[in-house]
């Protein structure tokens, strides 16, 4: 199987660990006018996460790759950052839709390394998050005006 298309997988593996934990972070220390609004959407973001990292971990695995299992070599290879503890909320909804538009990016490349290597189930794996990530950012855009 690809190389290339498991490292992009373990990217994404990395990439939605930290994405968890932010949204816990967000989730944990939202204030705001929005609160309720957003300590929900955090939630169910994070529950979405959790899934999501499986998927992929246990996609690699079936890959026969080994999927990163540290959480420092999901902060080296990840490509969004932790939060700093300093967002307000609309700070926090502005880096989430950051955020989401980076992995949406990363999928799409997956999506092609796994079309290159005629990987059908990876490729469908891999658009079935995008879509999910499409309509959270489609959401905060529209939180954000």
């Amino acid at each position: 199987m690809s190389t290339q298309l498991i490292k992009s997988v373990n990217k994404q593996v990395a990439t939605w660990t930290v994405f968890y934990t932010k949204l816990h972070n967000y989730h944990w220390y939202v204030k705001g006018p929005q609160f309720f609004t957003l300590h929900e959407k955090f939630e169910e973001l994070y529950n979405e996460a959790a899934m999501v990292i499986d998927e992929f971990a246990e996609r690699i695995l079936a890959l026969e790759g080994k999927p990163v299992g540290t959480l420092k070599e999901c902060l080296e290879l990840s490509f969004i950052e932790e939060a700093t503890g300093q967002e307000n909320e609309e700070d926090m909804v502005k880096t989430l839709s950051s955020d989401l538009a980076k992995i949406m990016d990363e999928l799409q490349a997956g999506i092609a390394l796994a079309e290159e290597a005629d990987d059908e189930g990876t490729a469908d794996m891999l658009l079935g998050v995008k879509k999910s990530v499409r309509k959270h950012l489609w959401m905060f855009k529209a939180y954000l005006g």
